[in-house]
């Protein structure tokens, strides 16, 4: 705003000079050019108005409307009106004096210039020109301080008319400053532009309020910038969006205009008009605008050493060759959405490239479209949307990024030095590959929209090694994220869904790292690992996929740990062909197959995982499948917790295998391995099975609560079973049967609710070293044309016999100590005889014998739970057969007089004391219900786990 002059008195003026006082340059008064718009006929009708009342001071303001014709004034012409010389000025700070100002009858010596000033000087001067830092020019409107006024002179003699001016210039001031409504200012303020704006705002305190009207600066922001919130721009290569209501400063659009002010503008129709008030470049075409940035180089750039600043309004712009090579931001401008408004699209060659020499670029808010004609000959394998190069770092932020090309991808980033940071971007529906990075290129990718293309969602390869953080890649009609030859890269929070293929994919010595990522509903598996691949995938989610959660195959040797692994619609980890890894830490629940599954010669180290509640079993290891599974805790699944099957030879040790709805470890068809130091208790079957030519090493476990026993060997079972605990199990510790032929050593069999070894229907094995104590029924029980061989073993403290072998059965005994037993030491039916050597059969109760001695029926201490061995009998007046036992004491005196038959010496007993016949027992008193259905040492039962493949 041009300063508002006056023309001092000469003695003034001499007496100024004489004293040596510090004075305000005041300009020299200049006649008024041609009002060049309304706003200049405002600001002229404000000036007369003022005038008209009687005051000595006029404000006058430059036009600051637009005009496709009209010319800014010349420097040092205020618009609209002209300054009559013998008009006394006070300054704006006498003014607001609650007193009029003393008046001694000579004129007076206060006098101002109405200017913007800052301690350099440079916001803007007396002429109106404009700073060349926007910064310091709205700098100035903020903190412009006031003229002091001036010491005045003595009186030295009294004139009327002065004093009458005095008086006039008094009350004007009084109702320009004070009394003319807020609206009226308010209307003429807003025929200003920016710069007028500013510079009125530092005529007094009022003017400075109102002309910071939030309101005013909004209408003047929209017309330039057509943002509907204010945009910031806090550091280098980063705009934000802010609402109002969030924002912290008192007029976030003047605090907005501020920081975008040096800003060249590409706005289709504007390039050739005129706006005084505003100096700002338009330009028809982006490249036009980055070739002025590029002629005025650092005058466009701030203080912060930001490049110029190139806004792109609504429109579509086509066919121009963007190649960008320095350190400009390109930014959309448009109301509502800003990059559905604005399109740069191209159908040759890439949209726009970013090469050497952009290392602080910045592209946002608009949209990249590459649509290639589809009969031309043109191969476009190395064109895309948005090109980013070697050595170049720009920033890619709320970009919506197209391809209608049927190879190479949307975007490339690639070479050594591409290090792009790209955030909020859109890259969808594209009918290639979305994001492509390679040859040794990295950068920072975050919150990225990536869903719905033909190929892969991310391609990383060549020793590109990018960041990836919260990017949602989702629909893909392939893989989600493809890392091969040699590619790496740093995955975290991303959530990937629903691809075709796998979520994630690792080949070739690809090498990624994937951190708190969300895998889940991919229509194959969640993570596939082939071909030599590496990688990290950690405190994952993984889950509600079609397939696995992971495969893992093909040598390939990746890390997962501490994922959550669950609700697969197959299994949880499926390792095959060779496959290898460290599974680790994880959480693997609720899989309809196995929760870890291992097969074809694979070889995985799995440890410390919890591996629960599956719709199957928990770990299933065949086809000469190997393996170190440690440490593992594996419980509540439907069949049985580990199976091992078909040649493999896996290595379990230390796990927890526990509360399976089946059996715990199943060991069949040629399943073998090591069972070492683990913990197998309460399964719904046995703990360990053995069938069909299985041969496992099984050694230093603890195996108890199971409710069909703890080992069962059957169907040509094998095995070394040696200094294991079996213990507290429902059955027989261990069931040998049906041609089974183990090998039991060293191993403590105890507290057993039925007997501790059971050896039946042709079952063999050699039993040698062991401690078996205190089962309910008979240490060692042989039966059924059984032949085992006992040696060196003890059989002590038993609820019933120690060894019994009976049914056709034989056995070898050598070097055992049977002793302290309830019923007996060695119990043999008739017709068997076993080979015995050097045993020593001491200290045994012989229960049975007392009661007999005592005349007591032996049904009074076997009950129905036990069956002690001895001579039984059947009535032939009472009609009973031979399933109906009659003990001989009952015989004597029950059956006194009656026709009876010896049968043999063997296991029973006795149905007269258990009320089953017609005759009630005189020895037991009140008849029993017959209960020889409900328990004869049942035969345990085989698993019915399901055989999968």
């Amino acid at each position: 705003m041009p300063s508002a002059s006056c023309t001092p008195s000469r003695s003034y003026v001499r007496r100024s000079r004489r004293k040596g006082v510090n004075r305000v340059p005041v300009p020299p008064r200049t006649s008024a050019g041609p009002a060049g718009s309304s706003a200049g006929a405002a600001a002229a009708a404000a000036t007369s108005a003022a005038a008209a009342a009687g005051s000595g001071v006029v404000f006058v303001v430059s036009s600051g409307s637009s005009s496709t014709s009209g010319t800014p004034d010349p420097p040092g012409t205020a618009s609209g009106a002209s300054i009559p010389g013998n008009v006394i000025h006070h300054p704006p700070y006498d003014l607001r004096r609650k007193s009029p100002p003393h008046n001694d009858g000579g004129p007076s010596t206060s006098s101002v210039a109405v200017s913007c000033t800052t301690s350099q000087s440079m916001a803007c001067s007396a002429s109106g020109t404009p700073s060349t830092s926007p910064t310091m020019f709205f700098n100035a409107t903020d903190n412009a301080s006031m003229v002091p006024a001036r010491k005045r002179p003595r009186r030295t003699q009294s004139v009327s008319s002065v004093e009458r001016e005095s008086q006039n210039s008094t009350f004007a001031a009084q109702y320009l400053l004070h009394d003319l409504p807020d609206e009226v200012i308010l209307l003429v303020f807003s025929y200003l532009m920016e710069k007028d704006l500013c510079r009125v705002s530092q005529v007094c305190r009022r003017f400075r309020s109102i002309a910071n009207d939030v309101e005013l600066w909004k209408k003047l922001y929209q017309s330039l910038y057509e943002y509907d919130v204010p945009l910031f721009n806090p550091e280098p290569c980063r705009f934000e969006f802010e609402n109002v209501s969030d924002c912290e400063h008192a007029n976030p659009w003047k605090e907005s205009f501020q920081q975008l002010y040096r800003g060249v503008h590409v706005r289709q129709g504007y390039q050739d008009l005129k706006f005084e008030g505003r100096k700002v470049p338009f330009f028809n075409t982006i490249q036009a605008a980055l070739d002025y940035a590029d002629e005025k180089g650092q005058s466009l750039h701030t203080d912060a050493g930001d490049g110029a600043l190139i806004f792109i309004h609504s429109g579509t712009y086509t066919g121009e060759f963007l190649v960008i090579d320095c350190d400009v931001s390109l930014i959309g401008a448009a109301p509502g959405n800003v990059a559905e408004s604005v399109i740069l699209d191209r159908e040759s060659e890439s949209t726009i490239m970013f090469v050497e020499g952009a290392k602080q670029a910045y592209l946002g808010h608009v949209t990249l479209k590459f649509s290639p004609d589809v009969g031309s000959t043109t191969p476009h394998h190395k064109h895309y949307a948005l090109e980013i190069g070697e050595n170049c770092s720009p920033t890619i932020d709320h970009c919506i990024i197209r391809s209608s090309s049927v190879v190479g991808s949307t975007v490339c980033v690639s070479g050594m030095g591409a290090n792009p940071t790209i955030r909020h971007c859109d890259i969808s529906d594209c009918e290639n590959v979305g994001l492509y990075v390679t040859d040794y290129a990295q950068g920072l990718y975050e919150d990225n929209e990536i869903s719905r293309n033909a190929l892969a969602g991310i391609w990383v390869k060549n020793c590109a090694s990018p960041i990836m953080r919260r990017n949602h890649i989702h629909h893909g009609r392939d893989v989600g994220v493809f890392t091969f030859d040699n590619g790496m890269g740093y995955f975290e929070s991303c959530d990937i869904h629903n691809n075709r293929i796998a979520g994630f994919e690792v080949k070739a010595g690809a090498n990624p790292t994937v951190v708190n990522c969300e895998i889940h509903h991919g229509q194959t598996g969640g993570i596939y690992v082939h071909e030599n691949g590496l990688g990290q995938f950690l405190d994952n989610k993984i889950h509600s996929n079609n397939f696995a959660g992971v495969w893992i195959t093909s040598n390939s040797n990746p890390t997962i740990r501490r994922n959550e692994i669950y609700d697969g619609q197959q299994g949880g980890v499926y390792i095959f062909g060779e496959g290898r890894g460290l599974i680790e830490h994880n959480d693997i629940h609720g899989n309809a197959l196995a929760g870890i599954q291992i097969r074809t010669s694979s070889d995985p180290i799995v440890r410390h995982n919890v591996i629960h509640d599956g719709q199957h079993g928990g770990i299933y290891v065949h086809e000469k499948g190997r393996g170190l599974v440690e440490e593992n805790e594996v419980h509540s699944n439907s069949l049985a917790g580990v199976w091992i099957t078909t040649g493999s030879t896996p290595i379990l040790r230390r796990n927890r295998i526990h509360s399976g709805k089946q059996v715990g470890v199943y060991f069949y068809d040629n399943g073998h391995g090591r069972l070492e130091d683990n913990e197998i208790f309460n399964h719904m079957y046995s703990g360990v099975q053995i069938r069909t030519g299985s041969n496992p090493i099984i050694r230093g476990n603890k195996i108890w609560g199971g409710q069909n026993g703890g080992v069962l060997v059957y169907n040509g079972g094998l095995g070394l079973l040696e200094q294991n605990e079996i213990f507290d199990n429902a059955m027989a510790g261990v069931w040998i049967k049906t041609e089974s032929n183990p090998t039991l050593k060293l191993n403590k069999i105890f507290d057993g609710r039925d007997g501790g070894i059971c050896v039946f229907s042709g079952g063999k094995g050699v039993l040698e070293g062991n401690d078996i104590f205190r089962n309910a029924q008979a240490g060692v029980l042989i039966s059924t044309g059984s032949h085992p061989i006992l040696r060196r073993n003890r059989i002590f403290d038993g609820q019933a016999a120690g060894v019994e072998i009976t049914n056709t059965a034989t056995a070898t005994l050598e070097y055992n100590e049977i002793f302290n037993n309830r019923f007996g030491g060695l119990c043999l039916a008739s017709g068997v005889h076993p080979l015995l050597k050097e045993n020593r059969i001491f200290s045994n109760q012989d229960a049975i014998e007392k009661a007999v001695t005592d005349g007591q029926c032996l049904y009074k201490i076997s009950s129905y739970t036990s069956f002690p061995m001895h001579d039984f009998y059947r009535c032939q007046t009472c009609n009973t057969t031979d399933r109906n036992a009659i003990c001989v004491n009952c015989i004597k005196v029950c059956h006194a007089g009656h026709t009876v038959e010896f049968i043999r010496h063997d296991r029973f007993f006795c149905d007269c004391g258990a009320g089953t016949l017609n005759n009630q027992c005189q020895l037991q008193g009140e008849p029993t219900q017959d209960t020889d259905t409900l328990y004869d040492s049942a035969a345990p039962v085989g698993s019915h786990t399901l055989m999968v493949n």
